[in-house]
C-alpha cells in the first residue's frame, strides 16, 4: 500500500514575502556591501536619485554578536541584517509605501459604493447582451484598451478595482477566475513592458540615458501590437480549452463564487448612465492630472473618493448605506493594500546592508565580458531578476540605467537599445514575481493562489521573454536608434 505525500503548495502571501525578507536579510551576511556615489537630476519634471557610474566602492562590513540579533552599527562600515531589523523591515516597508496602501483603501472603498449602486453588475449585463457569443471580441478590446494604458500612462494601481468587476465577466462568458485576472494584469504587464510613452519606465530611462524623450517609437509600437497578439493569443486559446473540458482549467473544481450584488438582479436605469458618464470623466481627468500636474497618490486618491461620492448622490443612496458600503469595499481591500508593504521590506533590508549597489556592479562586470548579443539578451535577463529586488519601474531605472547607458557604449549597442532591455524585463517580469505588489494585489483580491497563477503564467512569461529577446538581437543587428 502506497502513501500519498502531500503536494507542495504555495504559502500565503504574507508568509511568502516574510520568506524572501528572511532570505535577503541572511544573504547580506554574504554579499559585500558596497556602494556608488549617487547626484540628484531633474527628469520629467521630477528629482531622481542616480548612481554616478565609476564610482563603486566596497564598504567594510561589521559583523558582531550584538549585530546578530539587536543591530550594531559603526560609522564608516555596512552591516548585516539583524533579527531586529529583519523584524521591523514590514513596518518601514509600509510606512514607506503608505501612499500606495492608502490609495488602493481608497479606491476599494469607492468601487464598494459602485457595487452597492449596482451601475458595475447592471453595466455589464447590458454589454454581454449586446455582444452576445462573441467573447473573444470582448476579450480583444478589453485587453487592448488596457494595455494601451499601461504601454502609455504606465497605468497599474487604477487598474486593481477591476479585478472584481472583470470576475463577474468571465463568470457570466463562463470562463473561470484565472481567466477574468489575466484580462487585467496580462493586459495592464504587457502594455506596462512594451511601453510607448510610460512616463515611469521608458521616459525615465530615456531621460537618464540622455536620449531624446518619445525616441526610437517606431519599434516600440511595432512590439506592441506583436506581444499583445501574443496574450491576446494565448488568453483566447486558454479560454476555449476550459469552456470545452472544465477539469483543464488551472483552477478545476473552483465554484468560482463571487459576490457581483445580486448577479444580475438590479435592471439599467437612467442613473447608471449618468454614474458611468461621470465616473468616466473624472477618471480620465486624474489621468490627465498625473500627465499635466504631476499628481500623485493622494490627489488620484482624492478623485477617486469624488467618484464615489457623486455615484451615492446620482444613485440617491441613503447616507448609512453608502457609509456601509465604502467600509466594505476598504475591507475587502485589506490584504491587497497591506501587501505592498510587505513587498517593500525587501529593499529596505537590501538598502539597509548597503548590498545592492554591489549586485548591480557584479552584473554590469559580467556584461562587460561577453559579445554585444549575450550581453543585450543578458541585461534582459538581468533587468528581470533585478526586479524581483527592486519592484519599481522607476526606482529600477535610477539604480541600473546609469551603469547599463555607459556600458552598451563600450559594448557597441546602442543606448536605445539598453532601455528597451530595461523595459521588457521590468514589465514582464512583473507579472510572475512575488514582490509585485501590484499582481499580489490583484490574486488576493481574485482569490487565486500565486502558485495558481504561476502555472498559467509561466508559459506566456517564457514566450514573452522570448519575443523580447528576438527584438533586442533585431535591435543591436540594426543599431537601433
Amino acid at each position: 500500500m502506497s502513501i500519498s505525500r502531500p503536494r507542495f503548495q504555495v504559502p500565503h502571501v504574507f508568509v511568502l514575502l516574510l520568506g524572501v525578507i528572511a532570505v535577503c536579510s541572511l544573504l547580506t551576511w554574504v554579499i559585500p556591501s558596497g556602494t556608488y556615489d549617487r547626484e540628484t537630476r531633474v527628469i520629467e519634471g521630477h528629482e531622481r536619485t542616480l548612481l554616478v557610474p565609476g564610482t563603486y566602492q566596497p564598504v567594510e562590513k561589521h559583523y558582531s554578536l550584538d549585530g546578530a540579533i539587536l543591530g550594531d552599527e559603526v560609522e564608516g562600515k555596512a552591516s548585516p541584517i539583524g533579527l531586529v531589523t529583519f523584524l521591523a523591515a514590514v513596518p518601514r516597508g509600509l510606512e514607506g509605501a503608505a501612499d500606495i496602501i492608502f490609495f488602493i483603501f481608497i479606491i476599494g472603498g469607492t468601487f464598494g459604493i459602485l457595487q452597492r449602486t449596482g451601475v458595475i453588475t447592471a453595466a455589464i449585463d447590458r454589454l454581454l447582451r449586446k455582444l452576445g457569443e462573441r467573447s473573444s471580441v470582448l476579450t480583444i478590446v478589453l485587453m487592448v484598451v488596457l494595455g494601451i494604458g499601461g504601454s502609455t500612462l504606465g497605468m497599474g494601481e487604477e487598474f486593481i478595482p477591476l479585478i472584481p468587476v472583470f470576475l463577474i465577466v468571465a463568470k457570466r462568458l463562463g470562463y473561470d477566475r484565472i481567466y477574468g485576472m489575466a484580462l487585467v494584469i496580462v493586459a495592464t504587464e504587457v502594455g506596462f513592458a512594451a511601453s510607448t510613452t510610460n512616463p515611469f519606465t521608458v521616459y525615465v530611462a530615456q531621460g537618464i540615458a540622455g536620449l531624446p524623450l518619445a525616441s526610437g517609437m517606431g519599434l516600440r509600437i511595432v512590439f506592441f501590437f506583436v506581444a499583445m497578439a501574443v496574450a491576446v493569443t494565448y488568453l483566447i486559446a486558454y479560454g476555449k480549452r476550459i469552456k470545452a473540458d472544465p477539469s483543464k482549467s488551472v483552477m478545476a473544481g473552483d465554484p468560482f463564487d463571487i459576490d457581483d450584488a445580486g448577479e444580475g438582479a438590479v435592471p439599467y436605469q437612467r442613473f447608471h448612465t449618468t454614474i458611468l458618464l461621470v465616473s468616466g470623466a473624472i477618471f480620465f481627468f486624474i489621468v490627465y492630472a498625473v500627465q499635466e500636474y504631476g499628481w500623485w497618490m493622494d490627489n488620484m486618491a482624492g478623485g477617486f473618493l469624488l467618484i464615489g461620492i457623486l455615484a451615492a448622490v446620482f444613485a440617491r443612496l441613503p447616507l448609512e448605506d453608502a457609509t456601509k458600503a465604502f467600509v466594505k469595499g476598504m475591507e475587502e481591500m485589506v490584504v491587497a493594500a497591506l501587501v505592498v508593504g510587505f513587498a517593500k521590506g525587501i529593499s529596505v533590508v537590501l538598502s539597509e546592508a548597503q548590498v545592492m549597489d554591489t549586485i548591480v556592479h557584479g552584473a554590469a562586470g559580467v556584461l562587460s565580458l561577453v559579445p554585444r548579443y549575450v550581453a543585450a539578451i543578458g541585461m534582459l535577463i538581468f533587468e528581470s531578476t533585478l526586479n524581483l529586488l527592486i519592484p519599481s519601474g522607476s526606482g529600477q531605472a535610477a539604480v541600473t540605467v546609469p551603469l547599463m547607458a555607459p556600458l552598451s557604449d563600450i559594448l557597441g549597442i546602442s543606448r536605445q537599445t539598453a532601455v528597451f532591455a530595461f523595459t521588457c524585463g521590468d514589465g514582464f517580469s512583473n507579472s510572475v514575481i512575488p514582490t509585485s505588489g501590484i499582481l499580489m494585489a490583484m490574486l488576493s483580491l481574485a482569490k487565486i493562489p500565486y502558485g495558481k497563477w504561476l502555472k498559467f503564467m509561466l508559459p506566456l512569461f517564457g514566450m514573452l521573454m522570448g519575443l523580447s529577446a528576438l527584438f533586442l538581437v533585431f535591435a543591436v543587428f540594426v543599431g537601433y536608434s
